[in-house]
């Protein structure tokens, strides 16, 4: 389901899925959809070197930005916690081997 929703949303083949999930976030809906509280299990999807997002209806103004610009957009906190553990997770996809 996670591969899938990232590979729709993003428009990127070839992508993959790294397991175990790397975050739980749980946040309020508000009305028309909600009230209601929203569980998120968060994974990291490594895609290829190059890729290009191109979204769809449920994606609007895809874009890569370091972690370090990611405040200026004004992500809330969970979305902060989530780069974090994205990059320990990526480090660890990285590491060798052996």
């Amino acid at each position: 389901m996670a591969w899938r929703e990232a590979t729709e949303e993003t428009g990127i083949p070839g992508s993959r899925l790294a397991t175990p999930a790397i975050d739980v976030d749980v946040h309020a809906v508000p009305p028309p959809h909600g009230p209601h509280l929203h569980l998120d299990v968060r994974y990291l999807v490594v895609v290829p070197a190059g890729a290009v997002p191109r979204g769809n209806h449920e994606s609007r103004d895809l874009r890569w930005v370091a972690a370090d610009q990611l405040a200026g957009y004004g992500v809330d906190a969970g979305t902060m916690r989530l780069a974090r553990a994205a990059l320990a997770a990526l480090d660890e996809v990285r590491r060798p081997r052996g």
